[in-house]
């Protein structure tokens, strides 16, 4: 089954998953983006007045609440002004399109597995006049002997931390000073793409402030890891920022009023960030177990990438047709309230092997490992029979 509508009218596997997320016992994550219309307004009606005075008048194009989103981003990342955009495809977009402007160069060296060159459609050509070129194909951030040995010009740098798409991955902080370092050799200036940056301070062993502080300028988003509506923000110099602010207009992102996603980030920001190492530790507990458990149940070729997972999430890699996994996955939840696996699962590489990603957040903190092993047990035992 696929994991779109089924044609008959049954559910597909996506809506029984959603389902299933929502009624489990136990789930390693809950995620709110599926969450009922009710349930994310009074969520948002029992938070918001903890973080901002709810009887100040509400924003108009930008200012009031908006701008008091803008300076707590700026004072977390430790850069001198940020500016409230409603994607991070626009954000970014701008942010290089400025940086473009003050370096005199078009191009913009990146991963070939960044965000803006896999999920964003060739914005960054088709829309905003940069040019991509890739430093690396393997699947982890780009070193400094390849940006030093890299035979075109460039203008930008853009790190994706994590690279989500090669499985949330890292480089270690000798190695990310090193690559902001090589780029600044080449005259070059460093974005963060940090829409998940938030998660690194554990593997990085620095706060937030600090790892933003390497490049010229980094993007964060505020429904990522966050729980937020939606949102982000473009963090740097303030005459950067300023000029944006400029794009931003130009680009469609002068919206009349945000205060409900703003208010659902600055809630992120007081109620999730704080936890968010906690969930990174947790979730290094739940991929050894996870292995433990494939290794105990016979199956070969189950792998955890990374092995010890550099944010709250990771890969994990099954030697099955994606499809028979991801209804296991679903039929284990349904008919044990139970769900290991909250994610779609998708084929890749050589055919009969599947992926997924796996999020750890405040409800897998419920488990033990003892707990994974045991539903990894179960779940095996709804495979197909090689």
């Amino acid at each position: 089954m696929s994991d779109t509508a089924a044609k008959d009218g049954t559910l597909s596997v996506r809506e029984r998953r959603t389902a299933a997320n929502r009624e489990a016992r136990l789930a390693l994550s809950r995620t709110p983006v599926r969450a009922t219309l009710r349930d994310r307004l009074a969520w948002l009606s029992e938070t918001a007045a903890e973080v901002h005075d709810l009887d100040e008048p509400a924003d108009v194009y930008g200012d009031g609440v908006v701008s008091a989103l803008e300076d707590r981003v700026a004072a977390l990342l430790g850069m001198e002004a940020a500016a409230f955009f409603p994607t991070g495809t626009m954000a970014q977009q701008v942010a290089l399109r400025c940086w473009a402007g003050r370096t005199g160069s078009p191009t913009v060296a990146l991963h070939p597995l960044a965000h803006p060159e896999v999920h964003e459609r060739h914005a960054f050509s088709q829309v905003s006049g940069l040019r991509p070129v890739h430093l690396s194909a393997e699947p982890r951030l780009p070193t400094a002997a390849e940006i030093r040995d890299f035979a075109e010009p460039f203008g930008a740098l853009m790190l994706e931390l994590p690279l989500r798409d090669a499985g949330f991955v890292l480089p270690t902080w000798e190695e990310l000073t090193a690559t902001v370092e090589a780029a600044r050799e080449r005259d070059a200036v460093v974005h963060f793409d940090g829409a998940r940056l938030w998660e690194t301070t554990v593997h990085f062993g620095r706060p937030p402030a600090e790892i933003a502080g390497l490049a010229d300028s980094v993007y964060v988003s505020f429904y990522k890891s966050l729980g937020g509506f939606g949102g982000a923000a473009l963090a740097g110099p303030r005459t950067l920022v300023e000029e944006a602010k400029c794009w931003r207009h130009r680009y469609g992102g002068m919206v009349f009023q945000q205060f409900p996603t703003v208010l659902s980030a600055l809630v992120g920001l007081d109620r999730e960030l704080p936890r968010l190492p906690e969930y990174v530790r947790h979730a290094r507990v739940v991929a050894a177990a996870l292995r433990e458990g494939f290794a105990a149940a016979g199956v070969s070729g189950a792998r955890v990438h990374p092995a010890e997972p550099h944010t709250h999430q990771f890969q994990v890699w099954l030697p099955y047709d994606a499809d028979a996994v991801a209804e296991a996955a679903v039929r284990q939840a349904e008919e044990t309230s139970v769900l290991l696996f909250t994610g779609p699962w998708q084929a890749g590489g050589p055919p009969g092997l599947a992926s997924t990603e796996v999020t750890v957040d405040a409800a897998g903190l419920e488990w033990t490992a003892a707990d994974v092993r045991a539903a990894v047990d179960d779940f095996v035992s709804r495979l197909p029979t090689p």
